[in-house]
C-alpha cells in the first residue's frame, strides 16, 4: 500500500487497517519516499495526490478502487475494519465517497502547511524545454 505519510488521516488509516487476521501481509510505503515502487507508480501515471495505490496480485489499484479492494480483503474483527468494509466494499459508494476524502486530505495538508506530494521537489524536477506552459495554446483548448 502506497500512501501519503505526511497526511495524518492517511497515516491513521493505515495504522487502523488490519489484514493480519486473514493471514495477509501488507507492506506500507510512504508515497514521498524514493522507494522503487513509488517510481513504478509514477511511471504508470497514477497520481498519488488523487489516491493511494495498492499493488495486489500483479495489479495496481488506485484511489476508490484501492479502498474497495482493501475493504473486501479485510476481516471484520475490529470496529474500524467492520465500518470500512460496510462503506467501501460497495464499489459505487466507494467511488462516490473517495473524492471527498481526497479533498479533505488536500485541505488538511494546506491547513498544516504541508505540500502535496508532487510539490515537494517540483522546481528541481521540472526541465524547461521551451516556452512556459501558460504561453502554449493547444488546439483542443485544454491546457
Amino acid at each position: 500500500m502506497v500512501y501519503d505519510g505526511e497526511c495524518p488521516l492517511c497515516s491513521r488509516y493505515v495504522l487502523l487497517y488490519q489484514l493480519r487476521e486473514r493471514g495477509q501481509r501488507i507492506h506500507l510505503i510512504d508515497a514521498r519516499s524514493e522507494h522503487p515502487i513509488v517510481g513504478d507508480i509514477r511511471a504508470r501515471n497514477l497520481d498519488l495526490n488523487e489516491g493511494m495505490v495498492v499493488r495486489w496480485r500483479g495489479r495496481h489499484y488506485h484511489g476508490a478502487d484501492a479502498m474497495h479492494l482493501l475493504a473486501t480483503l479485510a476481516g471484520e474483527t475490529t470496529v474500524f475494519n467492520r465500518l470500512n468494509r460496510l462503506v467501501f466494499s460497495r464499489p459505487r459508494l466507494a467511488r462516490a465517497l473517495y473524492p471527498a476524502l481526497v479533498r479533505g486530505r488536500k485541505l488538511l495538508l494546506r491547513l498544516l502547511g504541508r505540500k502535496l506530494i508532487d510539490e515537494i521537489n517540483a522546481p528541481e524536477q521540472r526541465i524547461p524545454v521551451g516556452p512556459s506552459d501558460e504561453n502554449i495554446k493547444h488546439n483542443d483548448g485544454v491546457r
